[in-house]
C-alpha cells in the first residue's frame, strides 16, 4: 500500500555544471549585484563568484535559447523552445517570477531585448514568418507584432539614442524597424557597393544614427540610417558571434576564438587571443561576450565562462566548465569519495567534485565516451566507447590500463561487481561480456539471452548473478563469471541485488505509468536505506518514489529543469546527492537529498514556485485512502455542458443551409404576429450543479440565476426583473463589492462573462475570447476593478481581467481536475486561491501569466476535493471547505489545521465581520467564530422551522445546502432542490423561491378557468403553481415515478398524470390525492388528454407508439390507436371529441377517429376546415413556418395555439420560445423570438385566457411565465425580441453606383497586373543583339578619327548647360477620388483649408489659392478619411487604405492618424481586416477610433489611437458595411449601416453589442440598403437610404420615414456639431425645387435645396460638409465644390476626371500647360501656374490620345473607336476629322516640320496624312507588318524616320512617309529622334525591373535636356533614371503617390514639370523637377 503514496523526501537542485554555448548567442551578463547571469537546459543560473554559489530560475518548461537584462541589471528576460513558448521576466535576486508573456511566438523564442528605460521588450520567434513582438512587459500585453524576415534572425536590439526605432539583423539582411502604433514597419538595410550582402550575426546601436553590426566574414559592417557607410575588414578572422555595448566602447568576441575592444567611435583598443592562453584551445570559438569596468566575461562554445581582467588579460579564469556539444550518456559515482564521473560524445572523460562544485580532472579520449564504471576500490575508471571497445583508466592519474575491442556496436552499460573480481560489459549487439579484473581483463564469459540491445546491468551482493534489461524491456538472469542463463524463478528469489538500476522488475513496477506500455523511462537507481528511487525520463522529468514500488502507476514527486531526454541518474556514494545528466542539453545536475525527518527545517523549500506544475508535484493525488467522492459532487462532476450546436453556431449554420436552399424560397413570407411576450416571473433557481450563486443587492433584492436569465427578486412586492443578456445556461454569479453590479458567467463555444447593473439591468461589460466551453466560477476583487473567471475546459483556464476596460490581465491554465471555485484575495489584488477535486491552489499574477503553488498538506491530512473557500482576516490565512464536512485552515500554503464542521461535503462558506458561515449536504447552515474555533450558533433547515407566511412549500427537511449569504439582518439560502430560503436571525424560515429539483422537466396543463398551473417532472414529484400575483407553488406531490406529461379535466376538477414507467393516474386537482391509476403499457406515457366538453374520454400516448381511449367514468378502456411507427409526441381532440390528432417522433401527422381508435386519412386541405378543441401539433401545413432553416439540427418540441387562433407559440431544442401568425404556411416564417430558457424548451401552454404564456425548460428545470403583449400596446416600452433572422427580398431599388461600390473589389499594388494585353518576352530577358561593329568584328580604336556620333535626342530650349534632375517633389494633383468613396472632404482651419484623398495621397488644399500639401505616407490606395472634431485633436485626421491579408506585414491594411497641418505620422493601426478599410470615425472625445474592414465578415475594430491598441473587435454583418460612425456625443454607442441593414452598437469593456434595427412600428416599413447616417438629440439616428428616404430611429426602433428625401440614393449625410443642422447629399437631376444637396433641421422636418451648377444631366454627391455658412460638397464626377448658404453661389475648387485611366496626355511645346484625354469622353486642359482647369471638351467618346503641333495651334485627338479629330486651339472648332480604322487609336503624332500626322492603332497600324493637302485628310500610305498593336511612336528630328514601340516588346522604325521598316542597324543608331516615349529600345533596357513578371513599364519620356528618364508602371510607380540607361536594372529613384498603373507620362516645356497620369485613380500628378546645382 505504501507505493500508492509519494515519498516524504525531498531534492532541491544545488549546482548545475554547464553554459549553454551552442547555437545560442549573447546569453552571459553581469547583474547589478556582480553576480553572473546565464543559462544551461531549461534553468536559468545566477552564479557568485565571490560565494561560489548558484541560484536558480525555474519557471521554464523547456530549454531556454535567449536572455535579456533589464538596463538596471536586475531584472532578467529569457525566453524558451516549445509548441506554445513564452517569455519570463525575472528577478535575478530572489529568482522569482515578476511577468510571463506568452500565447503570441510559436516553434520557441529566438532573441529578446529591453528598451532604454526597460518599459518594453521585444522578442523574435521561430516560427517560419520569424515574428517580431514588442511587449508591455509589466502588463504581460503585446503591443506590436509584424512577421520579422523570411530567414532567420540573430539579433535585435533598440535604438538606444531614438525613441520607437528597432535593428534586427539576420540571415543575408539587415533591417531597421520603426513602431508607430500598432505597427511595426521595416526598412531594409542597403549594403549597396560598399559591401557584399551577407549574414549580419550582432549588432549594437550607437548615437547619430549609427550602427555596428558584425558579419559573418569577420568583418564590422557600419549604418548610418539605413545605408552601410564603411566596413571594418578584418576585425575578426571569422563570424563575428557577439557584441556587447558598454559605457567604455564596444566589445565584440569570434569564432577566431578572439575578443576585440573598441572605443566609443569603433577605434580598435586592443585584442585579446584566448587561443594563446594558458586555458586556451585550438578551436576555441566565443558566443557571448560581457565588458563591465575592467572585467570581461566570455561564454564559449564548448560550454566554459571565462572571467578576464583587462590589465591580467593573458591569465584568464576559468569559472564554468560543462560538456561539450555531442549527447552527454555515462554517468558513474566514486564509491568512497564525493565525486562523479561524466563521459560524453565529446570524447571527454570528467571527474567532478560534488563538495567543492569543480571539475577536478579531464582527460580526452580517441572515442566517444558512452558509460563509465568505478571500482569498488577506486581505483580503475571503465569507460564504454561508442565503437564497440573499453578503456580502463586509473583514477588517480588518467593513464591507461588496458584498451579492448572485442564488439562492433556501441557499449551501452559496464559495471564492476561488488567484489571488485569481475567487470561485466553490455553492448548494443544484445551480448554482455564478463572480464576478469586481476587477469588485465581477460574474458571469462558471455551473456547471450537477448534479443535486443542491452540497457541497464546489476549484480547480485555475493557477485554470482548478473539481471539484465534491454531495449524490449525483458529482464533475463545469469550465473557468474560463465554466464549461463538462469531460468528457474525460484532459483532468483533469494537473490539480494547490490545495486538496483533497472528498469524493469517487480520492485519498480510502480515507475510505470498504469495504462502505458512506453519506454521512457532511462535510468534507475535505489537508495535501499532511505527506501527511495529516483528516475529519469524523455521529458526532462526527475521522479522520486518509495522504493519498492510495486504496484503500476505509483505517486512520485517531480522535479523538473533539465530539458529533454535526462540519460543517467545515480545516488551519490553516501546518498547525500543524486546526479543527473541531460542528453542533448550536456549538463550535469547535482540535487541536495533532503530526508523526511530534515523535512521540517526545510519548509521553505517545499513549494518553490514555477509555471510548469511545480517542482515537486505530487502526482495526481498523497494519499490512497482518499474517500469516495460524495454523491452528489461525483454526479456534478460528470456533468458535461458541451453541447452538439452552440448558439454562436448559428449564423454560420444558417448561411450554409441557406446556400442550399436558394432555390426553394420565392414565396412572400407570411409577416410575424402584431402580439409580444414579456418574460414575468420565473419559478426555479440553479442549485444542483452551482454553488455561492446568491445574493443581496445593495437595496436588499435577491440575485441569483436560472437558465439563461440573471433574476432579480423583490422580496417586498414578490416581483422579479430579468437580466437577458445570456443566450445560454449561466453557471455562476458573483457580486461586487458594493453590491451593485453583478458578473454572470454562461455555457459557449467562445463563452461570455456579463457583468451588469443590477439597477438598470444594462450591461456594463461583455468578457470574451478566453474560455471554452463554459465559464464555472467568476470572482471580483476588493476593489471591484478586477475580476477572475475559470473555464470548464479541459485544463480549467484561470483568466484575471480589468473588467470595465474588457482587457485579459493574465491567464492560467488551472488544473486538470474540476475547479469549483475562485476567490480574489481581498488585501493583495494579485493573489487568488482555486480550489477543486483534490486540490486548493494559491495564484499570483506575474504579468500576462499567473503563478500557482499547490497546498501544501503535510502530514496533517490529505489532498482532500475542495467545494467552496474565502479568505480570513489576514493575507495569509484562508480557509476551504471540503468534500467530507471538514473546514481546512490555510496559513500561506500550508495546511494548519483542519475543523469537523458538517456530516458531508460543505458547499457554501461566507466570510463576515467577526466570524464565518457555512453550509452542507446536511442542510445545517452554522454560524463560527473568526477562527472556526467554536460552533456560534447552528440552523436546520426543517418544514418545522416555516414561518407562516411562506409562500410555497418545503419539498423535504435538511435539503442540501449551495450557496449562502448575509445580509439586512437574514441569512439567504439556495438549496439543491432550487429554493431559496430566508432565515431570521432567531429562526424561522421564509421559502421565496422555488423550482423543480433536477431531472428534466416535460409534464405541463393549464387549469380550464383558473390562472394555475400543474407541472410533473423526473424528480418525482406533481406540482401545482400560481400564476395569479402571489406567484407561489400551492401544492406538490411526490410519485413513485417521474412523469412526462398531466392534463387538467374541463371542469378543472381532476388531474391526469402519465408516468415513466407506462402508467398513469387521475388525481384530485385540489389535494392531489388518487382518484385511478391503469398501468397498461410498458414505456413512457409521453400525452395525456381529456376529451372537450364534458371530458368523457382520455387519450394517453405512449412511447411505445400506441394511444389508448379510456370512458373516464367506466374507467375502462375503450379503444386503441395503432398505426403509428414511431413514439406518440403530441396528442390533440377536435371540438367535438370525435377526433384526434396525432405527431409521432418520425414526424409523421395521423388521425383517428374516437373512441374506438380507427386510423383516418385526412387531405391537407381538410385538416385546416376541422375546428380543433387545441392545437399542439407540431406538424401539418398549418405550420409548416415554424420550422427553421436549420431546421437539421434543431427539432421543435412544442407548440400551443392561442384561443382565438391568432398566434401559434413555440419551443424548440435551441432554448428558444417564438411566436408565429397562425396559420404558419410557407416555409420559414417569420417570428419574434426570445431567449431565456438555456436548452431544450420541453412544453409550452396558453393560460386559458391567452393572458400568459408557460413555458418548460427541460434540462434547466425552470417554469417561466410570460404576459402576452397585445398589439396596440406595444409603443409604450421598446421590446426585447430579436425579429426574425433572415432579410427582407426587397431592399429599396436597385442604383448602379451602389451596385459598383458594393461590388468593387480592391487590389494592392504589389499584385497589379499589366494594364495593357502585351505578350512576348520582357526586353531584359531578350538575348542582346550584336552591334554593326560586333559583327563585322571591327575592333574600334577608343579614340576615333571618325565624325562624332549624332546625338540620341535633339536637345530643345534647355540653356547652354545640361543639369540633370535629381528629385521630383510633387506639386499638384489634380483628381478626387469619389466614385466610390464616401464623406471623405471635409474642411479645416475654420474653412480656409479642405482636405481629401485620390490614390494613395492625402491632399490639404487652401481654398483661397489653390496650393496643396501632402501626406505621402500610406503605401497604397486610401479608400476613407475622417477628421477629428474634439479640440483637443486639432486637424488630427485618419486615413485608412487599402490591403492584402491581415498579417501584420507591410501590405497589411492599416489606418494613419497624422497631422494634416504638419504631415506627421501620430499612429499607424495594422488591422485585421483583410482586403481594406472602408470607413474611419473618431468618438466624441477624439481618443477612440472605429474602423470597418472590407474583410467577407465586414469586421468592426475600435482602437485607442495613440496607443494603438485595439480595444474590441466583431464581425460586423455578412454583407457590405458603407459606413460606421460613432454618436457625436458618445464614446461607446455608434451605428452601421451597408446592405440592407442598420445595426445600433454598444461598447461595453472589450465586448460589441449590436441591435438591429426594427423596423415593426412603421406601417410597410422595409429593410433597405442603408447608405449614409446622421444624428439628432435625444437619441435620434437618421439613415438615409438606396431609395431616396430617410429614415428616423429612436433607440433602435423606427419611428417615422422621411419619404423621398432625394429622388435617388441618398449618399451622404452630415451632422452639424455647432447647430445640429444636418445635411445631406443624393443623386438626383437638377430641377427647380430639387437639388442633389438639402439643408434640414435637427430633426429632418424642414429643408432647403441647393443646386450643383455643375452642367450634368444627374449630380451625384458622394461627401458633405459645413463650416462657417458654407457648404462642401464631393460629388462622383470627381468635383469639390462650395456652396454658400445664403446665396446657393457654387465654386468648384476641385476638378479631376470622371473615370478613367487617363491615357492621353500631352504638354504644352512652349507654355506651362497641358492636356489631358481620358475614358470618360472629355479633353481638359490644365494650367499648372494657376493650379486650375482652364477648358474641358466633351467629345461623346472615350479619348486615348492627344497631341500638339510643333506650334502649339493644333491639337490631335485620337478616339477609342478608331476616330480622330484636329481642333484648332484658338477657337475649339474641329479643323477636320477622319474615321479609318475599327478600333482604338493608341498614340497621334505630329511630324516635328508641321507636315504629316501619324495615327498608330490597335489594328497593328501606322498611318500617315500629309496636313499640307488640308482637312480632307486622305491617307498617303501606312507602314507594313507591325507584330502587335502600336504603343507610342516617335519621330526623328529630321521627320524622315519614325520609331514605334509595339505590344509584343519589339521596337520597330519605319522610313516616312514611305512606311519602310528600317532593317540596318547602323542607320537606326544614327538617328537623332525628336522626341523619345519609348518603353523599348537598347538605350532604355535599364527600366525593366526585376520585379516585373505580371507587371509592365507602361509609359517613359526623355527629358528636353535628353538626360534624364522618366517611367511610368503598373505598380503606380514613377521613376526618375539617367538616359540613356542600357544596363539591366539601372539605378532610379521612385516616387509612390499613384494607384496601380501609371498610363502616360511627361515633362513641360523647359523641364520644370513632370506630369504622370493615372489609371485607376483617374488622378494627374505635377511633380517639380529640382535641378542639380551647377
Amino acid at each position: 500500500m505504501a507505493a500508492r503514496s509519494a515519498p516524504n523526501c525531498h531534492l532541491r537542485l544545488e549546482w548545475v555544471y554547464g553554459y549553454r554555448g551552442h547555437q545560442c548567442r549573447n546569453n552571459l551578463y553581469y547583474t547589478a549585484a556582480k553576480e553572473i547571469v546565464y543559462f544551461v537546459a531549461g534553468v536559468g543560473v545566477v552564479y557568485s563568484p565571490r560565494e561560489h554559489r548558484q541560484k536558480f530560475y525555474r519557471g521554464h518548461s523547456d530549454d531556454i535559447i535567449s536572455l535579456a537584462l533589464h538596463p538596471e541589471r536586475v531584472l532578467v528576460a529569457t525566453g524558451q523552445v516549445g509548441k506554445e513558448p513564452y517569455i519570463c521576466v525575472w528577478d535575478s535576486y530572489t529568482v522569482q517570477t515578476i511577468s510571463v508573456l506568452k500565447d503570441v511566438h510559436t516553434h520557441g523564442i529566438a532573441c529578446l531585448a529591453f528598451d532604454l528605460d526597460g518599459q518594453r521588450l521585444v522578442s523574435v520567434g521561430l516560427d517560419s514568418k520569424n515574428a517580431v513582438c514588442v511587449w508591455d512587459w509589466k502588463r504581460g500585453k503585446m503591443l506590436s507584432m509584424a512577421p520579422g524576415h523570411t530567414d532567420r534572425i540573430f539579433d535585435i536590439s533598440w535604438d538606444l539614442y531614438q525613441p520607437n526605432k528597432l535593428v534586427s539583423c539576420g540571415v543575408k539582411h539587415i533591417k531597421f524597424w520603426s513602431l508607430c502604433g500598432n505597427a511595426l514597419t521595416p526598412k531594409r538595410g542597403v549594403f549597396g557597393k560598399t559591401g557584399d550582402l551577407q549574414t549580419i550575426l550582432c549588432l549594437a546601436c550607437a548615437r547619430d544614427e549609427l550602427t555596428y553590426s558584425g558579419a559573418l566574414n569577420g568583418d564590422i559592417y557600419v549604418w548610418k540610417g539605413i545605408n552601410l557607410i564603411r566596413t571594418i575588414q578584418g576585425a575578426h578572422t571569422a563570424g563575428i558571434f557577439s557584441m556587447n555595448a558598454c559605457e567604455e566602447g564596444f566589445a565584440t568576441g569570434g569564432r577566431d576564438g578572439c575578443i576585440r575592444l573598441w572605443d566609443l567611435t569603433f577605434k580598435p583598443i586592443t585584442v585579446i587571443d584566448l587561443r594563446e592562453t594558458d586555458q586556451g584551445y585550438k578551436g576555441l570559438s566565443v558566443r557571448s561576450v560581457c565588458w563591465r569596468g575592467d572585467h570581461i566575461l566570455v561564454g564559449t562554445q564548448d560550454s566554459e565562462i571565462f572571467e578576464i581582467v583587462v590589465h591580467e588579460r593573458n591569465k584568464p579564469f576559468l569559472i564554468m566548465q560543462g560538456h561539450c556539444e555531442g549527447e552527454l550518456w555515462a554517468l558513474a559515482v566514486h564509491p568512497t569519495k564525493p565525486l562523479a564521473v561524466t563521459g560524453s560524445d565529446d570524447r571527454s572523460v570528467r571527474i567532478w567534485s560534488l563538495v567543492d562544485h569543480a571539475l577536478i580532472a579531464r582527460c580526452n579520449m580517441e572515442e566517444p565516451i558512452r558509460c563509465a564504471a568505478v571500482n569498488v576500490d577506486g581505483i580503475h575508471l571503465a569507460l564504454g566507447m561508442k565503437d564497440g571497445s573499453f578503456t580502463v583508466l586509473r583514477v588517480r592519474d588518467m593513464t591507461e590500463v588496458v584498451h579492448i575491442k572485442d564488439r562492433k556496436e556501441a557499449i551501452h552499460e559496464l559495471k564492476y561487481s561488488p567484489d571488485g573480481t569481475y567487470l561485466a560489459v553490455g553492448c548494443n549487439d544484445s551480448s554482455v561480456d564478463i572480464y576478469g579484473v586481476a587477469q588485465r581483463y581477460k574474458k571469462l564469459g558471455e551473456c547471450v539471452g537477448s534479443l535486443s540491445f542491452i540497457t541497464h546491468l546489476d549484480w547480485s551482493s555475493d557477485s554470482r548473478y548478473l539481471q539484465t534489461n534491454d531495449g524490449n524491456g525483458k529482464r533475463l538472469f545469469y550465473r557468474m563469471p560463465g554466464g549461463k542463463e538462469v531460468t528457474n524463478k525460484e532459483e532468483i528469489k533469494g537473490v539480494h541485488w547490490a545495486s538496483w538500476t533497472c528498469v524493469s522488475g517487480l520492485e519498480v513496477n510502480g515507475i510505470w505509468p498504469k495504462y502505458s506500455d512506453i519506454n521512457d523511462i532511462n535510468s534507475v537507481d535505489g537508495n535501499y536505506i532511505g527506501q527511495v528511487l529516483v528516475t529519469a525520463d524523455d521529458y526532462g522529468i526527475i521522479k522520486l518514489f518509495r522504493y519498492p514500488c510495486l504496484r503500476k502507476g505509483a505517486k512520485f514527486k517531480k522535479y523538473i529543469g533539465h530539458s529533454a531526454h535526462v540519460t543517467n541518474v545515480r545516488w551519490s556514494h553516501d546518498y547525500q546527492w543524486v546526479i543527473s545528466i541531460g542528453g542533448a542539453d550536456h549538463s550535469v545536475f547535482q540535487w541536495k537529498f533532503i530526508p523526511e525527518r530534515k523535512l521540517k527545517d526545510a519548509l521553505h523549500i517545499a513549494p518553490q514556485e514555477s509555471l510548469a506544475d511545480s517542482n515537486s508535484d505530487e502526482s495526481d493525488s498523497d494519499m490512497s485512502d482518499v474517500p469516495e467522492l460524495d454523491s452528489e459532487i461525483e454526479q456534478e462532476t460528470q456533468l458535461t455542458y458541451r453541447r452538439q450546436v452552440y448558439k454562436e453556431d448559428l449564423p454560420q449554420l444558417k448561411e450554409q443551409y441557406k446556400e442550399k436552399q436558394k432555390s426553394g424560397t420565392s414565396k412572400r413570407r407570411e409577416k410575424a404576429p402584431g402580439n409580444s411576450i414579456r418574460l414575468h416571473f420565473v419559478h426555479g433557481y440553479r442549485g444542483y450543479d452551482c454553488r455561492s450563486n446568491l445574493f443581496y443587492t445593495q437595496i436588499g433584492e435577491i440575485v441569483y440565476h436560472v437558465a439563461a436569465v440573471g433574476v432579480i427578486y423583490n422580496r417586498q412586492q414578490n416581483t422579479q426583473r430579468f437580466y437577458l443578456g445570456h443566450d445560454d445556461d449561466i453557471l455562476c454569479l458573483a457580486i461586487h463589492p458594493l453590491k451593485d453590479y453583478v458578473a454572470t458567467g454562461q455555457v459557449g463555444r467562445d463563452p461570455s462573462i456579463h457583468i451588469w447593473d443590477t439597477e438598470t439591468i444594462k450591461p456594463l461589460s461583455v468578457l470574451k475570447g478566453c474560455h471554452q466551453y463554459g465559464v464555472c466560477a467568476v470572482d471580483f476583487s476588493a476593489d471591484g476593478k478586477r475580476l477572475a473567471s475559470v473555464g470548464i475546459d479541459d485544463s480549467h483556464t484561470i483568466v484575471l481581467w480589468d473588467w470595465k476596460k474588457g482587457e485579459k490581465l493574465s491567464i492560467a491554465r488551472g488544473s486538470k481536475d474540476k475547479i469549483f471555485v475562485v476567490k480574489m484575495n481581498p488585501y493583495v489584488p494579485d493573489k487568488l486561491i482555486t480550489a477543486g477535486i483534490k486540490h486548493v491552489k494559491f495564484w499570483r499574477r506575474a504579468g500576462g501569466g499567473l503563478i500557482g503553488r499547490k497546498g501544501y498538506v503535510g502530514t496533517l491530512g490529505k489532498n482532500d476535493t475542495m467545494m467552496c473557500a474565502v479568505y480570513g482576516w489576514t493575507e495569509e490565512m484562508a480557509f476551504s471547505g471540503t468534500s467530507t464536512g471538514d473546514v481546512c485552515i490555510w496559513r500561506d500554503v500550508f495546511l494548519v489545521k483542519t475543523v469537523k464542521a458538517h456530516d458531508g461535503p460543505v458547499f457554501s462558506m461566507h466570510a463576515l465581520e467577526k466570524g464565518f458561515v457555512t453550509g452542507g449536504k446536511d442542510g445545517i447552515v452554522a454560524l463560527w467564530d473568526d477562527s472556526f474555533e467554536r460552533c456560534l450558533k447552528t440552523y436546520a433547515i426543517k418544514r418545522a422551522a416555516l414561518a407562516p407566511g411562506s409562500k410555497g412549500l418545503l419539498l423535504e427537511d435538511n435539503p442540501s445546502i449551495r450557496a449562502i449569504s448575509l445580509g439586512h439582518g437574514h441569512i439567504l439560502v439556495g438549496t439543491k432542490n432550487g429554493e431559496i430560503l430566508e432565515v431570521d436571525k432567531s429562526g424561522p424560515i421564509t421559502l421565496l423561491v422555488q423550482g423543480h429539483m433536477e431531472g428534466e422537466v416535460w409534464g405541463l396543463a393549464t387549469h380550464p378557468y383558473l390562472p394555475i398551473c400543474a407541472t410533473v417532472s423526473d424528480d418525482k414529484t406533481l406540482r401545482i403553481w400560481d400564476l395569479s400575483p402571489s406567484h407561489c407553488m400551492l401544492a406538490v406531490r411526490k410519485l413513485k415515478k417521474g412523469g412526462r406529461c398531466c392534463c387538467f379535466s374541463p371542469d378543472g376538477k381532476a388531474l391526469a398524470v402519465g408516468l415513466n414507467d407506462g402508467s398513469f393516474l387521475m388525481a384530485n386537482a385540489d389535494t392531489l390525492e388518487d382518484l385511478v391509476s391503469f398501468h397498461h403499457r410498458k414505456d413512457i406515457i409521453s400525452d395525456i388528454r381529456f376529451s372537450p366538453g364534458s371530458g368523457k374520454y382520455l387519450a394517453v400516448a405512449s412511447h411505445d407508439s400506441f394511444i389508448d381511449i379510456y370512458n373516464v367514468m367506466s374507467s375502462k378502456r375503450v379503444g386503441i390507436c395503432k398505426g403509428a411507427t414511431s413514439y406518440i409526441t403530441h396528442v390533440d381532440w377536435d371540438i367535438r371529441g370525435k377526433l384526434l390528432q396525432v405527431n409521432t417522433g418520425a414526424k409523421e401527422q395521423l388521425f383517428f377517429e374516437a373512441p374506438r381508435g380507427k386510423k383516418q386519412t385526412i387531405p391537407s386541405v381538410e385538416v385546416e376546415k376541422i375546428c380543433w378543441a387545441s392545437w399542439t401539433s407540431v406538424l401539418g401545413l398549418c405550420c409548416e413556418g415554424i420550422w427553421p432553416v436549420v431546421g437539421e439540427v434543431t427539432d421543435i418540441t412544442a407548440s400551443c395555439l392561442t384561443s382565438d387562433k391568432m398566434v401559434l407559440a413555440t419551443g424548440d431544442d435551441l432554448g428558444f420560445v417564438k411566436l408565429f401568425r397562425y396559420p404558419a404556411k410557407g416555409k420559414f416564417g417569420k417570428f419574434k423570438r426570445y431567449v431565456a430558457h438555456s436548452t431544450h424548451v420541453t412544453n409550452v401552454r396558453w393560460t386559458y385566457d391567452d393572458s400568459m404564456l408557460v413555458t418548460l425548460g427541460g434540462a434547466d428545470m425552470s417554469l417561466m411565465v410570460w404576459t402576452n403583449e397585445m398589439e396596440g400596446y406595444r409603443e409604450k416600452r421598446p421590446c426585447d425580441s430579436e425579429e426574425s433572422d433572415t432579410d427582407s427580398e426587397e431592399d429599396g431599388g436597385y442604383d448602379s453606383d451602389v451596385t459598383r461600390e458594393n461590388e468593387i473589389s480592391y487590389t494592392i499594388r504589389a499584385l497589379s497586373t499589366n494594364i495593357r494585353p502585351m505578350f512576348g518576352v520582357k526586353p531584359h530577358l531578350q538575348g542582346k543583339e550584336p552591334s554593326v561593329d560586333e559583327r563585322q568584328g571591327v575592333v574600334r580604336p577608343p579614340v576615333s578619327r571618325a565624325p562624332p556620333r549624332p546625338e540620341k535626342l535633339q536637345t530643345n530650349n534647355v540653356g547652354k548647360k545640361k543639369r540633370p534632375i535629381e528629385d521630383l517633389v510633387l506639386e499638384l494633383v489634380f483628381g478626387y477620388r469619389g466614385r466610390d468613396c464616401r464623406n471623405n472632404v471635409h474642411y479645416l482651419n475654420d474653412g480656409d483649408d479642405i482636405i481629401y484623398h485620390t490614390a494613395s495621397v492625402g491632399i490639404l488644399h487652401n481654398v483661397a489659392t489653390g496650393t496643396q500639401s501632402f501626406y505621402q505616407e500610406h503605401n497604397d490606395d486610401i479608400l476613407c478619411l475622417t477628421v477629428n472634431q474634439h479640440p483637443k485633436f486639432i486637424n488630427i485626421v485618419a486615413t485608412g487604405q487599402v490591403g492584402d491579408l491581415a498579417d501584420m506585414s507591410a501590405t497589411a491594411p492599416s489606418i494613419h492618424i497624422w497631422d494634416a497641418v504638419n504631415k506627421q505620422t501620430l499612429s499607424i493601426l495594422r488591422c485585421y481586416h483583410s482586403k481594406g478599410v472602408c470607413s474611419v470615425s473618431f468618438s466624441a472625445t477624439g481618443k477612440l477610433l472605429l474602423s470597418v474592414g472590407l474583410d467577407p465578415e465586414h469586421t468592426i475594430t475600435i482602437w485607442r489611437w495613440q496607443e494603438g491598441a485595439k480595444i474590441a473587435s466583431r464581425a460586423g454583418h455578412n454583407q457590405r458595411i458603407f459606413v460606421a460612425e460613432f454618436r457625436p456625443d458618445s464614446d461607446s454607442q455608434f451605428v452601421s449601416v451597408g446592405v440592407k441593414h442598420v445595426k445600433f452598437w454598444t461598447l461595453a469593456g472589450r465586448a460589441l453589442l449590436s441591435k438591429k434595427g426594427l423596423l415593426s412600428a412603421v406601417e410597410d416599413a422595409r429593410m433597405q440598403t442603408m447608405l449614409a447616417v446622421a444624428f439628432g438629440a435625444n437619441n435620434l439616428t437618421f439613415t438615409g437610404t438606396i431609395s431616396g428616404d430617410v429614415c428616423v430611429w429612436k433607440d433602435h426602433i423606427l419611428c417615422r420615414i422621411v419619404a423621398r428625401a432625394h429622388n435617388g440614393p441618398v449618399f451622404a449625410m452630415y451632422t452639424t456639431l455647432r447647430d445640429g443642422l444636418i445635411v445631406t447629399g443624393g443623386k438626383e437631376r437638377p430641377s427647380k425645387e430639387g437639388g442633389a444637396v438639402k439643408l434640414w433641421d435637427q430633426e429632418l422636418r424642414r429643408c432647403r435645396a441647393f443646386r450643383l451648377e455643375t452642367g450634368q444631366v444627374t449630380d451625384c454627391v458622394r461627401s458633405v460638409c459645413r463650416g462657417k455658412g458654407k457648404i462642401l460638397v464631393g460629388t462622383r464626377n470627381a468635383e469639390i465644390i462650395e456652396v454658400g448658404e445664403k446665396n446657393a453661389a457654387c465654386n468648384i475648387l476641385v476638378n479631376g476626371h470622371v473615370d478613367g485611366p487617363i491615357w492621353g496626355l500631352v504638354t504644352h511645346p512652349s507654355r506651362d500647360f497641358f492636356l489631358s484625354a481620358a475614358e470618360d469622353g472629355t479633353v481638359r486642359l490644365w494650367d499648372i501656374a494657376d493650379k486650375k482647369m482652364l477648358n474641358k471638351v466633351n467629345l461623346g467618346h472615350a479619348a486615348r490620345t492627344v497631341c500638339y503641333s510643333p506650334e502649339g495651334d493644333m491639337v490631335a485627338i485620337g478616339m477609342k473607336n478608331g476616330e480622330f479629330i484636329i481642333l484648332l486651339v484658338s477657337s475649339l472648332k474641329i479643323w477636320g476629322k477622319k474615321r479609318d480604322r475599327r478600333c482604338a487609336i493608341h498614340d497621334i503624332r505630329f511630324s516635328p516640320d508641321s507636315r504629316f500626322l501619324a495615327v498608330g492603332s490597335s489594328e497593328n497600324s501606322v498611318d500617315f496624312y500629309d496636313l499640307t493637302l488640308g482637312p480632307t485628310l486622305n491617307r498617303i500610305s501606312y507602314c507594313r507588318d507591325i507584330p502587335s498593336f502600336v504603343i507610342q511612336m516617335d519621330f526623328s528630328a529630321d521627320s524622315r524616320h519614325l520609331q514605334v514601340s509595339t505590344g509584343c516588346y519589339k521596337r520597330q522604325v519605319y522610313e516616312v512617309p514611305s512606311g519602310k521598316p528600317v532593317m540596318d542597324h547602323a542607320t537606326m543608331d544614327r538617328i537623332t529622334w525628336a522626341t523619345w516615349t519609348s518603353i523599348l529600345g537598347d538605350e532604355v533596357m535599364g527600366i525593366w525591373s526585376r520585379h516585373a513578371e505580371k507587371a509592365n513599364v507602361n509609359c517613359a519620356c526623355v527629358s528636353h535636356s535628353g538626360i534624364s528618364l522618366v517611367t511610368g508602371d503598373d505598380f503606380g510607380m514613377v521613376k526618375l533614371f539617367d538616359f540613356p540607361c542600357p544596363e539591366k536594372f539601372a539605378k532610379h529613384k521612385r516616387f509612390l503617390g499613384h494607384s496601380p498603373h501609371v498610363t502616360n507620362i511627361r515633362f513641360t516645356s523647359g523641364d520644370r514639370h513632370v506630369i504622370s497620369a493615372g489609371g485607376d485613380d483617374c488622378s494627374l500628378f505635377v511633380w517639380k523637377c529640382v535641378h542639380m546645382p551647377h
